[in-house]
């Protein structure tokens, strides 16, 4: 079958990082040291009785893939990949083969998967710590097991991601997708549950004022879960794109910030008091009660410990590489900054539960329309026309892309 594949090594690595100085971004994708292309792979097998086979329907391209076809992620998550790797992890599909050892699923249900290889798909026992303790997705054996090093389907040479036909899952990453549920929702709940489990880490309370940094995907769906669960809270959002911005006030931001006006109406919607340092940046006393850092660059990570407010939460929500900050804030306002990955199980409406499934409950209420984000769609054949229109979202109106398999 053809699935859309990545492969680096050292020499590539080497090669398209200083191409791309003359070339621009398109030598990541076009030309001799491309790191993606459409590849010849084996149709997947079930690996275990406890495995099903699923027919894809959508995948949505995230901007993680996009990162990690321009060679932009730390090389220290290096030893939880493995290459050449079939990309994608936001899947909906059809189950067309069930394990002998799969209950409570069949030929014919419409899924969605949680992509991690965890301790139960890798058939370790017993469970690692975060695995034990409901948050599998950091699962501590993403290089051991019966798989090679992989955190999640899209990054495991062993089993395919979504860009592909067919894909294999383990029965534990299966949830049933709704029947009222529409697909461009279903393929949604990986980013909404993201988005999600950032809030459930870092849950305002009624009448605090927050930030969020970042108007893209996942801010806007930080943005939306924010009201569906706390809406007695003024929501900030600082995002230069015009269309973004836009899509920020329809998802229930009380508040569009221009970034270099960000002082001045960090003081009038927060009270904060600046002081002017012999240098660098001004640091107010006061801000924001937590900042949720989308886009988590080293200027943004400043920024954010700058705004936010003595005794505040910063959740880095955004994956960046090595980044150097100025603490004087986080110790001289008490500060806590909170990593964010993933997603495990909550207690919600007084039962625990995972946040894939309240993902989709709030998107079938319509508490949340991530639907709504989904702008374009591909074939995968296309995919070249897919990264360009992700590398200059602003100019294509651009969201969420997906590839459709669904024809």
């Amino acid at each position: 079958m053809k699935a859309l594949q990545f492969n680096v090594n050292v020499p590539k690595f080497a090669a398209a990082k200083t191409l791309r100085t003359f070339f621009g971004n398109k030598v990541f994708y076009k030309g001799p040291v491309k790191t993606v292309q459409l590849a010849d792979v084996p149709e997947p097998r079930l690996l275990t009785p406890d495995w099903v086979k699923i027919k894809t329907l959508y995948c949505g391209f995230c901007g993680s893939d996009l990162n990690l076809i321009m060679l932009h992620d730390s090389p220290s998550a290096s030893p939880f990949t493995s290459f050449p790797c079939v990309i994608g992890h936001e899947m909906v599909g059809e189950i067309i083969e069930t394990g002998a050892d799969v209950a409570g699923f069949q030929k014919g249900d419409i899924v969605t998967i949680n992509p991690g290889l965890t301790c139960e798909a890798r058939g370790v026992d017993p469970l690692c710590g975060p695995c034990s303790a409901g948050r599998s997705s950091n699962c501590e054996n993403f290089a051991e097991g019966s798989l090679p090093p992989g955190m999640f389907l899209g990054i495991n040479s062993g089993v395919n991601g979504g860009f592909a036909p067919y894909l294999s899952a383990h029965k534990s990453q299966l949830y049933k997708v709704p029947e009222g549920l529409s697909l461009e929702s279903a393929v949604m709940t990986e980013p909404v549950a993201v988005a999600l489990q950032a809030i459930f880490d870092n849950m305002p309370e009624a009448g605090e004022k927050v930030l969020v940094i970042g108007g893209g995907v996942i801010g806007n769906l930080v943005i939306q879960s924010i009201k569906a669960l706390v809406s007695d809270c003024s929501v900030s959002v600082m995002e230069p794109s015009s269309f973004a911005a836009d899509l920020a006030k329809k998802a229930g931001a009380d508040e569009i910030i221009p970034s270099k006006d960000v002082f001045a109406q960090t003081t009038r919607i927060t009270g904060a008091r600046f002081y002017k340092p012999l240098l660098g940046m001004e640091i107010p006393m006061g801000g924001f009660n937590r900042i949720y850092d989308t886009v988590g660059i080293g200027s943004t990570l400043n920024l954010s410990l700058r705004l936010l407010a003595g005794m505040g939460t910063l959740s880095v929500v955004g994956i960046g590489g090595d980044v150097k900050l100025d603490l004087t804030p986080l110790w001289l306002k008490l500060q806590t900054i909170k990593g964010v990955y993933a997603y495990g199980d909550v207690e919600f409406d007084g039962k625990k539960q995972h946040v894939f499934e309240i993902a989709m409950a709030l998107m079938e209420a319509k508490k949340i329309r991530a639907d709504d984000l989904v702008t374009h769609k591909f074939g995968l054949e296309e995919f070249e026309q897919m990264i360009e229109v992700n590398l200059s979202k602003g100019k294509n109106r651009a969201m969420k892309t997906v590839v459709t398999f669904n024809q």
